[in-house]
């Protein structure tokens, strides 16, 4: 299947062309025809799936199409008919970029991003001047709502992203007091990782009954164009082993994980004293230096950015070639996720892994999940000999370290989930499948959107799919 077969407008089909994707991945299979058709639709994904083309392609043409009937084409412009409520800054800003992308051959479909920790004198005047498409992170769309500079009347399309992010964020109350200011009549796209209760509930409140639901299934295998490597060394000597891999100038550009921001904080001081040039990106650091630190790196001004995950959830890098677990993730699935940043699109990437003593047991459930014995580097200074390797196939029973690090994955995180990189020239890949619910519940009634808010590629209709089908705030954004 190629984008061709999805029904897309010629604008839309260039400017796909344009950014060298030719082949849908597959959410993008199952989800854009049901968006164009008008379906309310329930995702379950991870970053990296390809969603944010799931929801943005469709909507532009939605938006297009709609435009194009009302009043011979010259349909109303400036005002917000589509809102996406993204977590944080980071998201918000690739989001705006992918509307853009994809819709610059649309240029009466006009967007802006809003978010927190910055001025708001240069959003507002954007909003002034009147768009259609707005990316926002909840707290600053409230500010602005209050105070009188966002109108959400004219809306047709909302996508919630990240929703539980969203809760892990304490975004939740911020959004239950925006939900009652959207129209009833609106097309809903709700997107979440994980499904936990609080997030099904959430979903219930926002979606029509029984919306088309579209899956991930869960990320268990590692790109075989990355090369993973583990490095047993004392948890003392991780600061000189990282320094002394560093010293090969084949490593050009580096993203460095910890887990927490404390651990990102030592790290680039560590590197800054070694004359290594490194910034630090987590949930601490300013909107400001966030942003920056990200475009100094894929600059290249920058050659080692050192990310918690969180922080790091939704970067893009193109050409990275290395990935560091300095901390080794508590949960496998988060391994996946980290080295799939490299390896992308056919090229090849490099992933190592130190893995001190109370790290032995992460090491054990990444392998059980990826099915892959890790191979050990020794040819180091500082190979340790009191962390002794763990086998895939061993009946060794671990000790866990306790407190936080230490805590079992939650429940859940089994379920669908997104993962990987680029693969045969499409925006991301995933493997999905898409069916609709037995029975579903939501606040609001009606079986599709009034007939002046359609058009085009949608039908609005909500009973011929036949489903089961199955394919490859400010201040406290992160």
């Amino acid at each position: 299947m190629t984008f061709n077969d999805l029904n897309l407008i010629e604008p839309i089909l260039r400017a796909l062309g344009e950014e060298g994707y030719t082949t849908p991945t597959p959410i993008q299979q199952q989800a854009i025809p049901q968006v164009l058709e008008g379906h309310d639709l329930l995702g379950v994904a991870q970053t990296g799936t390809g969603k944010t083309a799931a929801f943005s392609v469709p909507i532009l043409q939605i938006l297009h199409q709609t435009a194009q009937a009302q009043k011979g084409g010259q349909g109303p412009r400036g005002r917000i008919r589509c809102l996406v409520l993204t977590p944080t800054r980071e998201l918000a800003i690739q989001i705006g970029e992918s509307f853009k992308a994809y819709g610059r051959h649309l240029p009466q479909l006009r967007s802006t991003v809003i978010f927190g920790g910055v001025g708001q004198n240069p959003q507002v005047a954007a909003l002034q001047r009147g768009v259609e498409i707005l990316v926002a992170t909840p707290g600053r769309l409230l500010d602005l709502m209050n105070q009188g500079y966002v109108h959400l009347q004219h809306l047709e399309v909302f996508v919630l992203d990240e929703a539980d992010r969203m809760l892990d964020m304490g975004f939740i109350h911020d959004i239950k007091r925006i939900l009652p200011k959207l129209p009833a009549g609106r097309q809903s796209l709700f997107f979440s990782a994980t499904m936990p209760q609080a997030i099904k509930e959430l979903s219930a409140t926002i979606l029509r009954p029984n919306p088309v639901q579209v899956a991930v299934t869960p990320v268990s295998s590692t790109a075989d164009t990355v090369t993973q490597s583990v490095f047993l060394v004392d948890k003392a000597d991780k600061p000189a082993l990282l320094r002394h891999v560093l010293k090969d100038p084949a490593i050009k550009r580096v993203l460095v994980f910890t887990r927490t921001k404390h651990g990102a904080n030592k790290v680039t001081e560590t590197l800054e004293k070694a004359q290594i040039t490194a910034e630090a990106i987590h949930g601490n650091k300013s909107q400001n230096h966030r942003q920056r630190a990200l475009s100094n790196f894929k600059a290249g001004t920058t050659r080692v950015l050192v990310a918690t995950d969180i922080a790091a959830r939704g970067i893009d890098v193109d050409e990275l070639t290395h990935v560091i677990n300095y901390e080794v993730p508590n949960e496998p699935e988060t391994y996946v996720h980290r080295i799939g940043r490299t390896g992308r699109a056919g090229a090849f990437g490099t992933a190592f892994t130190f893995v001190e003593e109370e790290e032995r047991a992460y090491l054990q459930d990444i392998q059980k999940l990826i099915r892959k014995q890790l191979d050990v580097d020794k040819g180091h200074p500082y190979s340790s000999t009191s962390v002794a390797p763990v086998s895939l196939h061993g009946n060794e029973r671990i000790v866990r370290p306790k407190g936080p690090a230490g805590r079992p994955a939650r429940e859940g995180r089994g379920g669908p989930g997104g993962g990987g990189g680029r693969s045969g020239g499409a925006p991301r890949q995933g493997s999905a499948s898409s069916s609709r619910p037995a029975s579903g519940g939501g606040e609001r009634s009606g079986s599709g959107r009034p007939a002046s808010a359609g058009g085009g590629a949608r039908s609005g209709g909500r009973s011929s799919w036949r489903g089961g089908q199955s394919g490859s705030g400010q201040g406290r954004s992160y």
